[in-house]
């Protein structure tokens, strides 16, 4: 996940809003390192994600994009143009990451005061929309509960086919619903082994229901801290952790505590997946090889807030247990963004592709029958 400025939890802001020479370093960064595709975040308050990732695609040559959205600000026609052009120009690179909206405050900064079951109603109609646009080459109209529209017809088209990869996130039944309908990656947060088996499963059986023959791909997201050592990685973890707390409010995904709602320990959640990561973080602060709960409960679990800790051998094996699951895609971001880029694409993606590579070369059934791409949001690559 790349930001247009140096920020994290940890890292207080620094220099303007939008800083092009940082954003083109960082993506190089992701592309130097491996990264498959790079998450463009999404926020009320923050850069556009559109023009953010016209501006990477510009000074990138293969990394993919993933276009943060949410549903309802722009109309999906125009929508549906925007990406297809941003298709075009990237040479096909461009996948879109659906946010329905989970915080009703944050909802209303952009004009937005549907409750959230209303908004995924929205959210489906608006992605029938965005496919038949970029598939059907007879114009159309539609006369639906929250667009109506008539004899549209966009004469740009993906430059992939038959359309541009959807991305979708959420934990909820409706998200389920949805997204079990549409995506092509359904998008989790980093939960315990066991939690994470249980949404694979809720999202399998939503897109049965959809009468989907084929279920969408899985992408799971987690905040790495490596170290030379076990001892060294949790040292550096417990830093980490420290700083969060002395933060408190001040630190946010995107780097500006009105990004995303809600921030701090003390802040109650109204969407499902950060009430789950909260619930995670309640019965254990460790779970599994290496999974560790206590920056989501220090944060309110504002966003993907759990992290991997050990050796890079440990984490990467840590990885290939969500890949053993059914997990496809891994979506990784440190807390010092740019410099953790470098280190994760050194000494994390060269473990997790070798592994990947040997069970492919010997797939016998201990060796585990999925195949992941090591990326971040991103960072997260459809193939």
């Amino acid at each position: 996940m790349i930001g247009t400025r140096d920020a994290s939890e940890t890292r207080p802001a620094t220099g303007p809003v939008v800083d092009p020479d940082y954003t083109r370093r960082f993506a190089r960064a992701h592309e130097e390192a491996g990264f498959d595709r790079i998450l463009i975040g999404y926020g009320s308050s923050t850069p556009d994600s559109a023009q953010v990732a016209a501006h990477v695609a510009a000074h990138t040559e293969r990394l993919g994009l993933l276009v943060a959205h949410r549903p309802g600000f722009v109309a999906p026609t125009l929508a549906a143009r925007t990406f297809a052009t941003l298709d075009q120009f990237s040479g096909g690179r461009v996948a879109v990451h659906i946010i329905t909206g989970g915080h009703d405050a944050e909802q209303r900064r952009d004009g937005d005061h549907l409750p959230k079951d209303e908004r995924y109603d929205r959210t489906d109609e608006y992605l029938d929309v965005l496919k038949r646009a970029w598939t059907e080459d007879r114009p159309f109209g539609l006369d639906g509960r929250h667009y109506r529209f008539e004899d549209f017809h966009a004469d740009v088209k993906p430059a992939q086919q038959p359309r541009i990869p959807l991305y979708f996130g959420g934990s909820s039944a409706a998200a389920y619903r949805v997204g079990g309908r549409h995506a092509d990656v359904f998008a989790l947060w980093g939960e315990p082994l066991a939690e994470t088996a249980e949404q694979i499963a809720a999202v399998r059986a939503a897109a049965a229901a959809a009468g989907r023959t084929t279920p969408p791909r899985i992408s799971v997201s987690f905040r790495p801290v490596l170290g030379a050592t076990e001892d060294a990685a949790w040292e550096r973890a417990y830093g980490i952790l420290d700083t969060i707390k002395q933060r408190g409010n001040a630190g946010s995904l995107l780097g500006t505590r009105r990004a995303i709602l809600p921030v701090g320990p003390d802040a109650r959640p109204q969407n499902a997946g950060s009430q789950r990561l909260l619930a995670a973080a309640a019965r254990a602060e460790r779970h599994d090889r290496a999974l560790w709960t206590a920056p989501a409960a220090a944060t309110g679990a504002a966003g993907n807030s759990t992290a991997l800790v050990g050796t890079p051998e440990t984490v990467a094996q840590a990885l290939l247990d969500y890949v053993d699951i059914g997990v496809t895609t891994l979506l990784i971001r440190g807390y010092d963004p740019l410099d953790d880029t470098v280190d994760y694409g050194r000494r994390l993606l060269p473990l997790v592709r070798q592994e990947l590579a040997r069970r492919a070369a010997d797939p016998a059934p201990n060796n585990g029958g999925s195949r992941a791409q090591a990326a971040a949001v991103p960072v997260g690559g459809a193939r």
